[in-house]
């Protein structure tokens, strides 16, 4: 499919100032794409640029063929609408009130809406899920509900580019997801071109097509989730220093508590992540094992154990790697085993044994 938006040598900026310089990007209709980058990179000046309210600095920009310099006004808000990060507070106007606004691109001079504008209204509230707060005050709504409204107006203008400057921000977990799977269903038909800037990488890994990254006033990379969360690229991107960040779980961790490890935890099978990160909370330094490569425990220990014991995937835990483990915990002052034993991590039941027979072993809440 052939892209609704694309830029050549584009240079974005204030004046003649370019922030960002020589973008390369493409959007396609039945795809999102993603802006990534460190706070300042530049992507809500590039969506500015892409939505028209600021002129590029130089290169080119085309929407649907033509550049996006040749539009006017009007006829660019019917193919091109934003949703962004500032608040609108619209004093006694009815929800649907401010859905219908999305129609004056079609009405005229008096913005006077027809009964085709109102069904287009009444049909997009539905499709968002709002139409049961059609003559609900919009300032009394919550953020998502609001957020949920907004995008029901900017899809009343029937774009086929939709803009999005940080949609989620001011949303819950449960409205952040709920807004994104909305956006997914929306271009789902395969007529509408989504970009948006997100923080949430998290999300934007599961959301999105297409990812652009932008740091140090240019176009990092470009390419799909598995492309850019993969090989350490996330902590180069935002030169993450003081802890890390796990691009296969989409989670950031704290820096590790450094020194001789005080605990040895027992875990596996994701058991003993929380145990992990309470202690780094709490700065003790532990050991962690034996864990095969492919646990669930595992990039969580790496990030924040002083030493892990790590064994062979798809292997039975190794009576070598036990004994390994054996030598460390026997220097630390206690154990914690937070799993049970199967035929997989059976060997490790000799670590909690030895613990049991030298009063070693503590339960999780006793750790202070």
């Amino acid at each position: 499919m052939r892209e609704l938006l694309y830029t050549e040598k584009l240079s974005i900026g204030y004046g003649e100032k370019s922030v960002v310089r020589d973008i390369a990007l493409a959007a396609k209709p039945g795809q999102v794409l993603c802006l990534i980058g460190p706070n300042g990179a530049g992507k809500s000046t590039l969506l500015k640029t892409l939505m028209g309210t600021l002129p590029p600095t130089g290169g080119a920009l085309y929407l649907d063929g033509r550049q996006l310099q040749a539009y006017h006004e009007r006829e660019l808000a019917r193919i091109s609408s934003a949703v962004l990060t500032a608040r609108p507070e619209p004093e006694l106007m009815t929800a649907a009130e401010v859905v219908a606004v999305g129609r004056y691109p079609y009405t005229g001079r008096l913005g006077i809406l027809t009964e085709e504008d109102r069904r287009i209204v009444r049909e997009t509230m539905e499709k968002v899920g709002v139409a049961q707060l059609a003559d609900a005050d919009f300032s009394r709504l919550s953020d998502g509900q609001r957020q949920r409204l907004l995008l029901a107006r900017a899809l009343c203008q029937q774009p086929r580019l939709l803009i999005l400057d940080e949609p989620t921000s001011f949303l819950d977990i449960h409205h952040k997801l709920d807004f994104l799977q909305l956006i997914r269903v929306l271009v789902k038909g395969g007529e509408l071109a989504v970009i948006m800037s997100m923080h949430e990488l998290e999300l934007a890994q599961r959301f999105a097509d297409m990812l652009l990254c932008i740091r140090g006033g240019r176009v990092d990379r470009m390419g799909s989730p598995e492309e850019i969360f993969s090989g350490g690229y996330i902590e180069q991107l935002y030169d993450i220093e003081n802890g890390s960040y796990d691009s296969l779980a989409g989670t950031a961790e704290a820096p590790r508590t450094e020194g001789a490890p005080r605990v040895f935890v027992i875990g596996g099978g994701g058991s003993g992540i929380p145990l992990y990160r309470r202690l780094c909370r709490l700065g003790i330094p532990f050991a962690a094992g034996v864990l095969p490569e492919n646990d669930l425990d595992l990039p969580t220990a790496r990030a924040l154990a002083a030493i892990v014991i790590i064994d062979r995937a798809n292997e039975p835990v190794s009576a070598d790697k036990v004994n390994e483990a054996l030598e460390i915990l026997k220097t630390c002052e206690h154990v914690v085993c937070t799993t049970d034993f199967g035929s997989v991590n059976l060997e490790n039941r000799r670590l909690l044994e030895y613990a049991k027979a030298h009063n070693m072993l503590i339960n999780v809440n006793e750790i202070e």
